[in-house]
């Protein structure tokens, strides 16, 4: 029997990276999971990995930037399986890395869509399924920029700030419900999204830097993915407004010495290669 025998899960973003992560975590654990991403080959390739190792798993080719598409895939979950206990926000983009005035309009507005609105709309569907049944778990994943500014980034990084305000706004309204309201930063994860970086021109080298700091403190998605498991379990029961990081105590200082260590020992380097690409801005 494992932590989530019997629970019903949706992450967004599920079809690759640290949502396919989540996801597979929560089917080991006992869960049925709703899969959702845009690429509808990725998406039937994960929920193949899933099922051939005997989970059971459903999913929608979808943009969760659309609330009907949010809708559909809660109306599956029950069609499937029945009913629904958790639901994860994973799904996220970013924009080009560099000044605010240098990122096209519609990067900015994309990631707006999919990081605020997909966030509100899964919110939305979520919140109104839980608050009713009087039970339920939303988690919603924060990142870089949720608490301070980050410049050349600003597109991403305001759009964490405003998901973490808006999750933590919800618990308190939300705290004698029955249902739990959870923020969730996992930290650097060594996902497409790092490994696959758009650039303003003439800012190539300026970005060059992140490649250091991902061997610094870059993580696969199997570490956070275990942190979002232990979120959906009985152990936060009660706890509604919980925000935790993917990253341990103490994290910061090992990841230098371990990445001087394998350099000093020639160890193998198990972060993919990163690959910068300059962007023409479109008004």
């Amino acid at each position: 029997m494992g932590i989530l025998s019997g629970k019903v899960a949706i992450v967004t973003g599920s079809s690759r990276g640290l949502g396919f992560a989540i996801a597979e975590a929560y089917a080991r654990e006992g869960a049925s999971v709703v899969l959702a991403g845009r690429n509808a080959t990725t998406l039937d390739q994960a929920l193949t990995a899933l099922q051939k190792q005997g989970f059971a798993a459903v999913g929608l080719a979808v943009d969760t930037a659309v609330y009907a598409n949010q809708q559909a895939l809660h109306d599956l979950a029950l069609t499937k399986f029945g009913h629904l206990d958790i639901w994860v926000n994973n799904a996220g983009v970013s924009a080009s890395y560099g000044p605010t005035l240098g990122v096209a309009r519609q990067e900015f507005e994309r990631v707006v869509q999919t990081n605020i609105l997909g966030t509100y709309y899964g919110s939305m569907v979520a919140m109104e399924h839980f608050v009713r049944q009087g039970s339920g778990k939303l988690i919603n994943l924060f990142g870089r920029g949720d608490t301070q500014p980050v410049p050349f980034q600003s597109a991403y990084g305001a759009s964490k700030s405003w998901v973490r305000a808006f999750t933590l706004a919800l618990a308190k309204e939300y705290q004698k419900s029955g249902v739990g309201v959870y923020g969730f930063n996992p930290g650097l994860v060594v996902t497409d999204l790092l490994t696959h970086v758009d650039v303003v021109p003439g800012y190539t080298e300026a970005a060059r830097p992140l490649i250091i700091v991902m061997h610094f403190w870059g993580q696969f998605p199997e570490v956070p993915a275990r942190k979002a498991l232990w979120l959906a379990s009985a152990a936060t029961d009660g706890k509604t407004g919980l925000v935790i990081k993917g990253t341990r105590p103490g994290f910061l200082l090992w990841g230098v010495v371990h990445e001087l260590l394998r350099r000093a020992l020639h160890w193998p380097d198990p972060i993919p290669e990163v690959i910068i690409t300059e962007t023409s801005k479109d008004k």
